[in-house]
């Protein structure tokens, strides 16, 4: 080997190892403070294009999931609103039976008119009261709960409006309907017999819209659990090798250092040539 002060090929080559291992040391460090692997498109730019696409579905979903808890509160509310205006109409038909009774004085009659008219009120008291975040879907509007199931916001889940309200296509008796005589109370009670059985049906199609909400609710939580442990797959670091690489960079360093200086002792080794 030449003996030269102008050019320390030793120390050169000791140099670059030592600035590969230092730059090995940094990215390894990276990997355990960020818990990352794949970190940018420069890492691995096929694995992080697809997980940002993953990432972009994920995000999407969590607009799925706060448009279905909307949906299913409103429906929610909606239901609620039905069963009590269906005990309601238990109560409007008891007093309607009780006063079809042709042998009815007018003193009782009228006590149950009165009472019947204050509990037909309650009914339009409810409908007014059942919105959720200004949705009401049993009013005499139009409002229906669209519930978006995928990232794309191209498909839904819709529960359609259900008219509620006295004189609707549910309750088919207006809001001021009652009775006089036996006749009148005995129409009422045809009226709330073919009520009852609308309100049925309509609870029925409520029903099954707010199951479909729920379980695709509980289908969405399990989809972005799986995208999210997809994304990990691809981007996550696995600390238990980076820390063992860690440490074994960090043993080379130190003996690149040390290479690097006994390279760079070298030259004096020349003085004693010319002693």
């Amino acid at each position: 080997m030449a003996f030269s002060v102008n050019t320390n090929a030793g120390a050169l080559s000791a140099l670059q190892q030592l600035v590969r291992t230092n730059a090995g040391l940094s990215e390894t460090q990276e990997r355990v403070n960020t818990g990352l692997e794949i970190r940018s498109a420069k890492d691995n730019a096929a694995v992080f294009a697809i997980a940002q696409n993953l990432r972009a579905d994920f995000e999407g979903y969590n607009a799925v999931r706060q448009s279905l808890d909307r949906s299913i509160s409103a429906t929610d509310v909606a239901l609620a609103a039905s069963e009590a205006i269906s005990d309601l109409l238990l109560q409007l038909k008891e007093r309607a039976v009780a006063a079809a009774d042709a042998g009815l004085g007018p003193e009782s009659r009228s006590a149950l008119k009165q009472d019947f008219e204050e509990i037909r009120d309650q009914i339009s008291t409810i409908i007014s009261n059942a919105s959720f975040n200004g949705t009401n879907l049993v009013d005499g509007g139009t409002d229906q709960v669209v519930g978006i199931t995928t990232p794309d916001a191209v498909g839904n889940i819709t529960i359609g409006h259900e008219n509620m309200s006295p004189g609707g296509t549910v309750v088919i008796f207006g809001p001021a309907s009652s009775f006089s005589s036996a006749v009148d109370a005995q129409a009422m009670v045809t009226a709330i017999d073919a009520s009852i059985k609308n309100l049925s049906a309509s609870q029925t199609r409520l029903g099954s819209g707010a199951k479909a909400l729920e379980t695709q609710r509980t289908f969405t939580d399990v989809i972005q659990d799986t995208l999210q442990v997809g994304i990990g797959n691809l981007v996550d670091a696995d600390l238990a090798r980076e820390s063992a690489n860690l440490q074994a960079l960090q043993v080379k360093q130190q003996l690149g250092l040390q290479a690097l200086s006994i390279a760079n002792g070298q030259p004096q080794s020349i003085l004693s040539l010319f002693g």
